[in-house]
């Protein structure tokens, strides 16, 4: 039997893979040797079984080792993503991406990694590609845009040469509905390799096992985090719409627990506030948020958001003292402006 029918055999008699055997099935995943069939069936199997930590923590550490490395390293240790799983189909506006224009602007060097949508109208390199800025940028212009804007983006398919290998694959278990566990990998997987990060999932049940996978790959500190709707959806991130479930890893670790939005000074918001549409739409919605003329709940959900990111970087306190800090960061009018600077410093 070979290692490939063995690791599959295992997975569908629904037992776990210890690291060395997960570490050996993302190899094969991301090898032109093994066969389209047996990568389906192996992804399928894993799916099935349901993923655990150490499965998701060996395959992170594999595609971050095949990931095309970028010479960030000065700029990692202060530096934050801020992202989700993607997959919810909540259809909201991009908060992370906004929530990191506002890291941005309160200096804190920010590693956004991220794609176009997959499965909503406007994903992150979406949005900021109609805003003007350069989402294929090279390494020079990269450590530039860190030094004076504190902002870079790494464009998930120019640092991931492996995903090649898997993406017909996937396509097809996308037409069938199916999730993998490559729906779980994007966010584990930033070449920059910040130190800190705030990351959503869409489901609660995997709020744990990814924060114990963050630990396992060594972040400083930082949370992951769902929210529950009362339309019984989810979103990979936190809202003021339904019920925020976080927790910490590494110095964050004895984080655990539901955000109450009252003690951090929100109020509760409707699922449809938070809606985003078209790109276009969206970047409608982000200048009027900017300006002052938001939507209350999509600007508190926002700064809920930021607050937590801002705790985890250190420049808050607790959860309150960051939303505080990123309610004024916005109203003040510092956001806009470091929107405005970073559009010309693409023009150039």
């Amino acid at each position: 039997m070979s290692e490939i029918d063995n690791i599959l055999q295992l997975l569908t008699s629904k037992n776990d893979l210890d690291e060395n055997q997960a570490t050996f099935t993302a190899r094969a995943l991301a090898s032109p040797e093994v066969t389209l069939y047996q990568k389906k069936s192996i992804l399928i199997a894993l799916t099935d079984k349901g993923e655990t930590a150490i499965e998701v923590t060996a395959f992170a550490k594999v595609f971050r080792e095949l990931s095309r490395k970028i010479d960030v390293a000065d700029f990692a240790n202060e530096a934050i993503d801020v992202c989700g799983t993607g997959g919810d189909h909540s259809g909201s506006f991009n908060i992370s991406t906004t929530v990191s224009f506002v890291l941005a602007a309160a200096g804190i060097p920010v590693f956004k990694h991220g794609n176009r949508s997959v499965t909503s109208k406007c994903g992150s390199a979406d949005l900021l590609s109609e805003l003007g800025f350069n989402i294929q940028s090279e390494p020079d212009e990269i450590r530039q845009s860190l030094k004076e804007l504190n902002y870079c983006f790494f464009f998930a398919p120019l640092y991931h040469p492996a995903f090649k290998e898997i993406v017909p694959v996937r396509k097809e278990l996308a037409v069938e509905g199916k999730r993998t566990i490559f729906n779980l990998l994007g966010p584990l997987i930033n070449p920059g390799e910040p130190n800190f990060q705030l990351l959503g999932v869409y489901a609660e049940d995997w709020v744990a096992p990814i924060a114990t996978a963050l630990d396992h790959l060594g972040l400083s500190r930082g949370l992951v985090v769902h929210s529950k709707l009362p339309n019984g959806k989810g979103m990979d991130e936190m809202s003021c719409a339904g019920k925020n479930k976080i927790i910490g890893f590494g110095e964050l670790v004895d984080v655990n627990e539901e955000v109450d939005l009252s003690s951090v000074g929100l109020s509760e918001c409707s699922v449809q506030d938070l809606l985003g549409g078209s790109v276009a739409d969206n970047v409608n919605f982000l200048y009027e948020i900017l300006s002052g003329k938001g939507n209350r709940g999509l600007v508190d959900s926002i700064a809920l958001n930021a607050g937590a990111a801002l705790w985890i970087a250190n420049k808050a306190n607790n959860l309150q003292d960051g939303v505080d800090i990123a309610i004024n960061l916005i109203q003040s009018g510092k956001v806009n402006s470091w929107l405005i600077t970073a559009q010309k410093f693409y023009k150039k």
